[in-house]
């Protein structure tokens, strides 16, 4: 028994042992102050072009969000192989956008960027690579929705795109909204006052990987369905009505090659023999210290694109998952003032009026479609 006890003992004594003598282990990458510039954009050379420019700094490995850090108060112009310069203003998302310009395609162009602590940074001048048009965006269903792009070029002299997307979907409250509330009133609520027409909302989002092709081993510069995005059955994102505008580029090889690493680094690393981490090497370079890493590549063209559009309608046996939110209807007394209304809770609103008598009542948030992200303001482009 006291052999036991003892070897129980010795047992506690060197876990103690093992576990006291461990330290955390936590290298310079991770607690190193390392937010880099990143630079995200095309300079637009299209008829009545528009260049929008995303400044945002990189993170820490150690962070504990992901969401990008904005680079704001930055002055950034465009500069011509003349000399010419037009101006970046920065715009309420943080991003810096140009006029519309008709930038000649026959010169070459960089970004000359001064962030607001007074760091210089500057792109490499760039040739313009048109893209040739979109022949047409497609979808297929099987086993969900795939999308796909379809291009050419005649010429034969584009050979490497790159392809992103902005993604909207419709989305509805739980109930319909016909009724509102101000200083204990009752008002009517129609769908053209957007303030409080809350039933019907619309949510973008924008592409995260990288979408590349080329087809530098066929004899036609031929590009044949293409896969943009993969939309997995019954999402909610086509429980209604889904818009997909897809943006197309053409890329000079050194642009590629950088893109490929980008691919290759987020997108292609999980097992050992997926390809390893590269070093990425941009045509952005810091001025005022010449040892500072920036992140981004900077081409010149003009920028395609092309939008449809799908219907729940016309997916087969597709059944989003229903909402989650619980919504119960009360019924209450109708005030004998038509429209006061003071109910004690105040987490419920008017419904609808019960005929011969008497108001439905529910919870607030089960008449905004808001509380499922996006805005109750309609595209100008949906249809």
């Amino acid at each position: 028994m006291l052999s036991c006890i003892s070897k129980y003992l010795l047992f506690i004594s060197l876990a103690w042992f093992i576990f006291s003598c461990k330290k955390p282990y936590t290298p310079k990458a991770i607690t190193a102050n390392n937010n880099y510039l990143v630079v995200d954009g095309v300079i637009n050379t299209g008829k009545n072009g528009v260049t929008t420019i995303k400044l945002t700094r990189s993170r820490n490995i150690g962070d504990s969000t992901y969401a990008p850090l904005p680079e704001n108060g930055a002055t950034i112009t465009i500069e011509n192989g003349m000399g010419n310069m037009y101006p970046l203003q920065q715009q309420p998302d943080a991003s810096y956008a140009s006029n519309p310009l008709n930038l000649d395609t026959s010169q070459t162009y960089r970004l000359n960027i001064v962030t607001s602590n007074g760091e210089q940074y500057q792109s490499d001048f760039v040739k313009v690579k048109q893209s040739p048009a979109i022949d047409s965006i497609s979808w297929e269903q099987n086993n969900g929705v795939n999308i796909y792009a379809y291009t050419h070029d005649p010429t034969n002299n584009t050979r490497y795109y790159r392809w992103d997307f902005t993604e909207t979907f419709q989305h509805n409250a739980f109930y319909e909204i016909s009724w509102g509330v101000k200083n204990d009133t009752i008002f009517s609520i129609t769908y053209v006052t957007y303030a409080t027409y809350t039933y019907k909302c619309w949510t973008d989002n924008n592409n995260t990987s990288v979408i590349l092709g080329n087809t530098i081993a066929l004899s036609q510069d031929v590009v044949s369905k293409q896969p943009v995005t993969f939309i997995p059955n019954n999402d909610n994102k086509i429980g209604i009505r889904y818009s997909i505008l897809v943006r197309q580029y053409a890329l000079t090889p050194e642009a590629y090659q950088y893109w490929s690493i980008i691919q290759k680094n987020t997108q292609n690393i999980g097992t050992l023999f997926d390809l390893q981490p590269s070093q990425l090497h941009g045509n952005i370079a810091s001025l005022s210290n010449k040892d500072e890493p920036v992140i981004g590549w900077v081409s010149a063209g003009s920028i395609q694109q092309q939008r449809i559009f799908i219907d729940h309608l016309e997916l087969t046996n597709w059944h989003p998952a229903p909402s989650q939110l619980y919504c119960p209807v009360i019924t209450i007394a109708q005030n004998p003032v038509f429209n006061y209304y003071n109910y004690p809770d105040t987490t419920f609103v008017p419904y609808y009026f019960v005929s011969g008598g008497g108001l439905n009542i529910t919870k607030s948030y089960c008449l905004d479609c808001r509380v499922q992200g996006g805005t109750n303001i309609k595209p100008s482009f949906w249809q």
